[in-house]
């Protein structure tokens, strides 16, 4: 028997109604809504549900799809499925360490909903993210290295893709010479800051206070780390890596190979979007992914039994 894993996505994929159905005809989804609510302080299935501005601010886009996302894993948990490992990329890394049960949701909560916040504050102007397309890695880390200003990667999505992330006039320098470099195309995405840059440093300092407070439990279901995309078995390691991970880059190509490698040939995708599966697509088309984004899509966990 192979192995599954959990994986949850990041900001970019959130929609207004995502989850609606969860919430509406399963009651442990509709408790993990208000859960989210009363923690933050904030009408979050108001913040999903309903037509608002507010769903593409990071202050509130972080803890909309975390509520969604843990709402989905906690109708799946009911109906007997676990995982083997679980991980998620940048936010998702939260919903990863919830399904493995390394903190609470209540604690997950009061992490995200300041992490939104210290990010979006720390956001200073002039910063950005381009998606460079069908260029090799190693050609886009050389072009990194060598150009005015700051600027790095900020996502190793999949062969073919990655995000890099700085200042906005170092962002353009970079594009015109990963373009000369052969890039198919730079395409600039729609967020408010330079995430996983150095830039977010200071935001990572004030999460850590956060964190603090929060409970750590003996890991039982291995995550892995976007920092290191590695397993974290240690739980003294959780806190120190999730004040790195807002500043530093996302392995997610190196975690999906590192799972993959270990056994596991079924991938649950659990939130909104197929951002992870296509991603699934260009790392290793043998594995299987499910897309758990709706009720009826429940059906699906039959496959991880073999039913």
């Amino acid at each position: 028997m192979g192995k599954t894993a959990f994986i949850f996505p990041g900001q970019g994929a959130q929609y207004i109604g995502m989850g609606k159905d969860f919430y509406e005809q399963i009651l442990v989804s509709k408790e993990v809504f208000e859960l989210a609510s009363n923690v933050s302080g904030l009408d979050v299935a108001a913040l999903c549900f309903e037509e608002n501005d507010k769903i593409n601010i990071t202050e509130y886009t972080q803890i909309a799809m975390l509520a969604m996302e843990v709402a989905i894993l906690k109708a799946i948990e009911e109906r007997g499925y676990k995982p083997d490992v679980t991980a998620g990329l940048s936010l998702g890394e939260y919903g990863a360490i919830t399904a493995a049960g390394v903190m609470s949701a209540e604690d997950v909560f009061k992490v995200v909903r300041k992490r939104g916040i210290y990010m979006q504050e720390a956001v200073p102007e002039g910063g950005a993210m381009v998606a460079v397309l069908g260029l090799d890695t190693a050609v886009i880390e050389e072009v990194c290295a060598k150009t005015e200003g700051v600027i790095s990667i900020a996502n190793y999505n999949c062969p073919g893709q990655i995000v890099i992330t700085g200042e906005s006039d170092a962002a353009e320098r970079a594009v015109q010479a990963l373009k000369e470099a052969g890039a198919k195309r730079c395409v600039p995405l729609n967020v408010s800051g330079p995430f996983h840059s150095c830039m977010l440093e200071d935001a990572g300092e004030k999460l850590g206070h956060v964190l603090n407070q929060a409970t750590v439990c003996d890991i039982r279901i291995p995550y892995l780390s976007n920092v290191t995309a590695d397993y974290v078995m240690d739980k003294e390691q959780v806190k120190p890596l999730l004040v790195r991970q807002v500043s530093s880059p996302v392995r997610w190509q190196q975690s999906v190979e590192r799972m993959i490698a270990d056994g596991v040939d079924i991938f649950v995708e659990i939130g909104p979007g197929k951002t992870l599966s296509g991603f699934m697509r260009r790392i290793n088309k043998e594995v299987k992914t499910l897309n758990i984004e709706k009720v009826e899509d429940l059906e699906k966990l039959s496959a991880l039994k073999g039913e």
